[in-house]
């Protein structure tokens, strides 16, 4: 009919159509589905008609147009979900049916983070002069120590960039470690048994805490670690978050039973992986990341079902301990055991009690490589698993064919990220001979420029502090190896002495070259090392990429998609990016982890969520009443003479290449029964 000059007017109790005519239709009932059917309508008018005020005629006709519209969505659906077969339809409807009915509790009142802190001086608002470094005078400080001589059993806490003592924490001994693990192990038996419904309460409880607690979080990171509140932002925030969605998203399809398939001779059974979880898994973070690197195997290991013991880093357990009490919160406001987690602070004794520990099942190592070994010492006594995530020495390549202007502010980012102090932060970076007096001349201002300071006393900070001391004494002998050698240092190469914390400047170091310590040993600060491929030759970057015991990650930018791809195609890295830096952990479902110095094993992805579980084959019967029988001619006791026949028809039946050989295979197997094995066995084979 005619439905441009139709008026659809809902009431709670009426539906009534005025036509221009004069004629009026009205549903007196107005029931649920009247109302339902007439909203539909009014959409699909309005989505699909271009009448300015499109509506339905009668009560009839909106029903039929709102069948209509549900129809053609199911069937849209559908044949989405048929065309990509990667998209889990019904795995989808469900989480999303969960998250709208399964409303999650708010844990900020179980939870006590110490207040946010004002910057120093008034220096936070937006009109703030960036203040440069080196434009106070140097002032004079000792670093604190972490022990105390006249109490041992306690560990000092202290801010990198400011000094200030922040508190204290035990110093855990190796029986207080065992009886941590052992609370754990009690409690992960019953949690074991729990739904990945329940398991994902407990993470979209978490991840409701962080999004509305961004500024309380980021504050903690940069008071403890000295790192910007925008690295803290992108690094620990942004990772965690993306690193709960994805295991809500894929963890219980990455955890289900795995189908494999059977040979023919097997054809009657079933055959399947499932994983089933570990128990304790034993964690040893790092310092750069406190509030990630604490949740990131707490989520990976309580989503597989285990319990989790985590020894922090002594320089950022301050933080630590508050990021665990939000795990400990998120369990037991739904419900369950919160010893399920546990935190161990303390020096190197306290994570070598960890992995000697007999009620911890595998360790998840982050650290050096020196430190990785002693780890594997510990562990192989018990036979215990370990995975080794161990840094690297990152390599970015510029190819002759970019712009400056695109791949600077990546060179910026992958550099000076979090001061540097990145396990996949580019530590080389490879620009081709004629574009690189180019690129030194552009990007030298832009490393001059960064100011440094304390990211909690002004606005204007692009990096922040080292987390250790001994860091800063490191990267000072690494240049001043290198520029003994030949290397030139553009700016920076020496600590910062004007903030009164543990800083080093920004530095741009270049003519690095394969005798020098810097060219192989890892840096882990703000320096950024220019290397010149000569003759802009792929191969001879290729050569030089490799020339390096680390191998975690690495990243190629060049104008050809396929060169780049090419390139890093021959780099012997567990990881890889063309024209992007940093995304790979960004994406969950890739596993991270590299080779050589870099360690092994993975985690993320579900590569790293099944490395938290006992991967059990197993095979069933599949069809019922069918079971496998033992052979006359191998069955006990055996006439070898005729076992040797029929083994070898067997195999001729099988693996035979040819149907005659198959053939002869079947007459093998009748020629060597002995009458304690049936024809219809002979067939049932």
């Amino acid at each position: 009919g005619d439905l441009a000059p139709l008026n659809v007017k809902i009431t709670p109790n009426t539906m009534s159509c005025e036509h221009s005519s004069g004629g009026t239709c009205i549903n007196e009932d107005g029931g649920f589905a009247t109302r339902f059917f007439g909203a539909l309508a009014q959409l699909a008018l309005q989505l699909f008609v271009a009448d300015a005020d499109p509506t339905a005629s009668s009560p009839q006709e909106a029903r039929a147009i709102s069948l209509l519209l549900l129809t053609t969505s199911v069937l849209s659906v559908t044949a989405a979900h048929f065309v990509n077969k990667d998209w889990h339809l019904w795995r989808d409807l469900k989480l999303a049916l969960e998250s709208i009915f399964d409303a999650v509790p708010d844990i900020s009142s179980e939870v006590d983070l110490p207040p946010l802190r004002l910057p120093d001086e008034g220096r936070n608002g937006d009109d703030d002069e960036p203040r440069k470094s080196g434009s106070t005078p140097s002032l004079a400080f000792k670093t604190p120590l972490l022990i105390d001589d006249a109490n041992p059993t306690v560990l000092q806490c202290y801010s990198p960039a400011s000094l200030e003592k922040l508190g204290t924490v035990p110093n855990l001994s190796a029986e207080q470690v065992s009886d941590l693990a052992l609370r754990s192990k009690s409690a992960q038996r019953s949690w074991r048994t729990t739904t990945f419904a329940q398991r994902r309460r407990v993470l979209r409880t978490l991840q409701k805490y962080v999004v509305s607690h961004i500024d309380e979080i980021c504050h903690l990171c940069a008071r403890d670690s000295g790192k910007t509140q925008v690295d803290a932002l992108l690094g620990e925030i942004l990772t965690t978050c993306e690193k709960i969605r994805t295991l809500l998203h894929h963890g219980e399809t990455w955890l289900e039973p795995s189908r494999r398939d059977v040979n023919p001779m097997m054809m009657h059974k079933r055959a399947y992986v499932e994983y089933v979880p570990l128990g304790v898994l034993g964690i040893i973070a790092p310092w750069n990341y406190p509030f990630h690197n604490m949740l990131n195997h707490v989520l990976s290991g309580i989503f597989s079902g285990n319990g989790v013991v985590t020894k922090c880093s002594e320089h950022t357990s301050w933080s630590s301990v508050y990021f665990h009490s939000i795990c400990r919160a998120a369990l037991e406001v739904n419900g369950h055991d919160p010893e399920l987690v546990q935190l161990c602070t303390g020096v190197a004794e306290t994570g070598k009690a960890l992995v000697e520990c007999s009620h911890v099942d595998k360790i998840f190592f982050t650290g050096s490589p020196n430190v990785g070994r002693h780890v594997m010492r510990g562990a192989a006594p018990h036979l215990k698993p370990v995975v080794l995530e161990l840094g690297g020495k990152d390599a970015m390549v510029f190819c002759d064919d970019v712009k400056l202007k695109d791949v600077i502010p990546w060179a910026m980012r992958g550099c000076f990220q979090n001061c540097g102090q990145n396990c996949c932060g580019v530590e080389r970076l490879f620009v081709y001979e004629s574009i690189v007096k180019d690129f030194i001349t552009a990007i030298a201002e832009k490393v001059r420029n960064l100011r440094q300071g304390c990211p909690l006393s002004e606005n204007w900070v692009d990096c922040g502090a080292m987390v250790m001391d001994a860091q800063c004494t490191l990267i000072q002998e690494l240049v001043d190896d290198a520029v003994a050698k030949g290397a030139e240092v553009h700016c920076g190469g020496k600590r910062n002495t004007s903030n009164g914390g543990q800083f080093y400047e920004p530095t741009l170091l270049s003519g690095v070259t394969t005798d020098m310590r810097i060219w192989k040993e890892e840096v882990f600060g703000p320096i950024m090392c220019v290397i010149t491929v000569p003759r802009d030759s792929d191969e001879t970057c290729v050569q030089m990429v490799n020339d390096c015991p680390f191998g975690l990650g690495s990243s190629v930018y060049s104008a050809s998609t396929s060169r780049a791809l090419a390139i890093g195609s021959h780099f012997n890295t567990g990881m890889f990016t063309a024209n992007d830096f940093g995304v790979n952990y960004l994406i969950q479902s890739l596993p991270f982890g590299g080779v050589k110095e870099s360690g092994f094993g993975r985690f993320a992805g579900p590569e790293g969520l099944r490395s938290c579980c006992l991967e059990r084959s197993m095979v069933v019967d599949r069809i019922p009443g069918v079971k496998t029988s033992i052979p006359g001619p191998i069955d006990y006791p055996m006439n070898t003479k005729q076992g040797m026949g029929f083994g070898k028809g067997l195999i001729k039946l099988f693996y035979g290449d040819s149907l005659l050989v198959k053939v002869k295979g079947i007459l093998d197997l009748i020629r060597n029964d002995d009458l304690r094995v049936s024809p219809k066995e002979v067939l049932q084979l």
